[in-house]
């Protein structure tokens, strides 16, 4: 198995984990939990902050003193867009399922404190269409580099059924922005229906790198460096 996929552990808990210690990397941390009703999940963010993103169903957030609610709402990744919920660096969280829940975490390196906890509503989100052909997707900004965080980028993107995504070929392992911005990437996908099937290629110019992995509903993809399209198969959409 490719040293860049990770599959699923489990059903219920955590059934992802990807960890900077884990990927080999420097920042970016990556879990997903499968909640029954009534279980819950609690951490406290240390010296990271986190992008809480309800992938399915509905839970019940707190964080610090502070309770944001019921919260969720679509009953798949397909169904339009998520709820969301901003936590700094230096605050505990507690998330309780009230449905069956599938809860995205995303952590990377903050200042402590920096800016306040924030839901994340879907009316706050703008969608964009990308590529043209069968190299459209439609992507939502969750927390874009507009908007107040340290160091997390989140997106979804839906890519239709034959279609390619990250395509053009493209990268983000050298610092030179406006060209080219330093970031390390996890991809989770999800597939419509789920019995089917994408493909992830991961490789450098210098193939050094050169990975391709086939990947099915629940696996993660790590992209430390290199360029990294995705393509899905007729007949199956992929998030």
């Amino acid at each position: 198995m490719s040293k860049l996929l990770v599959r699923p552990e489990g059903k219920t808990g955590r059934v992802i984990h990807v960890s900077p210690q884990s990927a080999g990397w420097t920042y970016v941390g990556f879990d997903v939990h499968k909640l029954l009703p009534g279980q819950s999940v609690s951490a406290e963010t240390g010296t990271r902050e986190v992008c809480l993103v309800f992938i399915a169903c509905k839970g019940r957030v707190e964080t610090g003193a502070a309770s944001l609610g019921e919260l969720g709402e679509r009953q798949s990744p397909f169904e339009g867009k998520p709820w969301s919920v901003y936590i700094p660096a230096g605050t505990n969280y507690k998330v309780t399922a009230t449905t069956d829940l599938e809860l995205a975490v995303c952590s990377a390196p903050a200042e402590h404190m920096a800016r306040p906890a924030r839901i994340i509503a879907p009316d706050d989100l703008d969608n964009e269409t990308r590529g043209k052909g069968t190299n459209t997707r439609y992507v939502t900004n969750i927390l874009p580099e507009t908007e107040p965080a340290d160091s997390l980028l989140v997106v979804e993107v839906i890519t239709p059924a034959g279609n390619s995504s990250s395509y053009p070929p493209h990268k983000h392992d050298r610092d030179n922005y406006p060209d080219e911005t330093l970031l390390e990437e996890t991809y989770y996908h999800r597939l419509k229906p789920s019995q089917g099937f994408a493909f992830q290629r991961v490789y450098t110019d210098d193939r050094s790198l050169d990975e391709a992995m086939a990947v099915e509903d629940g696996n993660v993809t790590l992209v430390p460096k290199g360029y990294h399209p995705v393509a899905t198969c007729h007949g199956y959409d992929l998030y």
